[in-house]
């Protein structure tokens, strides 16, 4: 048995690992046991398993990260890493324990029933948490602003009439409070000076994205991809980290799919349903693309921020940037025509505009392999 086939099914916690196993046919898998979570336990076991080439390995990716998948690859076995929504669930099972999913792991290994996900390098996914670290970062920004305001409210202490909330001049007028008591002067200057900690985290974080930006392997798409309207510099290195290879998708609908930005359906027979979009995918993708499609409701131009940014790019990414333009402008139109609102339009240009951020992405990736090749 030590020289057939295996099928293992590792269900990764924070300190512990569970061990299924599949032999090749039909059988039942097998529980194994539990090991801890650290390299030495883990090379001990797949030692006793037998051959590395007699090896198939799976986990679900999670918070635990990619270290198993590099270690196993460093000793020729052979791992997936699956993604948690696409595995099948039994209708009605109601009993989750560790023991049970190694062993439905390593059974729909074996059935071939299993999604792989994407595994970044330990560079693209350090992009990943860099970008993933500004948006956190952007979420607290909020909070404790949310909180500030919160507490003037409750005091029923308003802005001057048209002073838009965080501009320059509603600084000022912060800064120009004063409070009799106290306990309330404390709780200002310390919900004050919070925002002023996490506006500087942001800067750091932004600073260093746009070195990544400037500098990194991934600088060539980047930049590309900023010559398309609404994409400015975060938005690219969100997408860039986020897809990493573009042309691992081989077409476009994939990669919408991949961003949940694809409708809902269901057909039967002669009828056919089609409803909001999914949202099963990767949310920062669909986020970032939602956000920059506003700007798409405005007439194609090309002037400001966007012609700086186009300067010295590729004509082919100038090209495709300019036909979006159309296109997708004669699209938000065409839809908020019919009595659609601004919001269902934009989320049908996010779809579309993925399209041609693919195309962008593909070109650069070609242009780049064939100068590895020549040289």
């Amino acid at each position: 048995m030590k020289d057939s086939q295996k099928f293992v099914g590792l269900d990764v916690s924070k300190e512990i690992i569970s061990v299924g196993i599949a032999e090749e046919g039909r059988g039942e898998p097998r529980f194994h046991g539990n090991i801890q979570n650290n390299p030495e336990s883990i090379r001990r076991l797949f030692k006793k398993l037998g051959d590395s080439d007699k090896l198939l390995v799976c986990y679900e990716a999670g918070s635990c990260g990619y270290s198993i998948f590099r270690q196993l690859l460093s000793m020729d076995i052979e791992c997936i890493v699956v993604a948690p929504t696409l595995i099948p669930r039994r209708a009605g099972d109601r009993v989750k324990t560790d023991r049970r999913d190694s062993l439905r792991l390593a059974q729909l290994l074996r059935a071939g029933e299993l999604t792989s996900v994407w595994v970044p390098d330990e560079t693209h996914e350090a992009l990943r948490d860099l970008i993933r670290a500004r948006f956190d970062t952007r979420e607290d920004l909020q909070r404790v602003r949310q909180r500030l305001v919160h507490f003037l409210l409750r005091h029923e202490i308003r802005p001057p009439q048209g002073v838009k909330n965080w501009t320059v001049k509603y600084r000022t007028w912060l800064n120009s409070l004063t409070f009799e008591k106290p306990a309330l002067r404390i709780v200002f200057q310390e919900y004050f000076h919070s925002i002023y900690e996490v506006e500087e985290r942001m800067k750091r974080i932004e600073a260093q994205i746009h070195e990544e930006a400037v500098k990194s392997e991934h600088a060539p798409v980047i930049q590309a991809l900023q010559s398309l309207r609404g994409v400015a510099e975060v938005t690219a290195v969100t997408l860039v980290a986020e897809i990493g290879q573009f042309s691992r998708f081989s077409n476009p609908r994939q990669l919408m799919s991949y961003a949940g930005l694809v409708p809902k359906e269901y057909s039967s027979g002669s009828n056919r349903w089609q409803g909001s979009i999914t949202k099963v995918g990767n949310s920062h993708i669909r986020r970032a693309l939602v956000e920059c499609s506003w700007s798409y409701r405005h007439r194609p131009s090309l002037k400001g921020e966007l012609k700086k940014r186009q300067i010295g790019q590729p004509l082919e990414a100038q090209r495709i940037s300019w036909k979006a333009q159309h296109r997708l402008n004669l699209k938000y139109n065409r839809i908020t025509s019919r009595g659609k609102t601004g919001k269902f339009a934009v989320v049908a240009i996010a779809r579309e505009l993925l399209g041609f951020i693919w195309a962008i992405g593909c070109s650069i990736e070609d242009v780049k392999f064939n100068q590895q090749r020549v040289s």
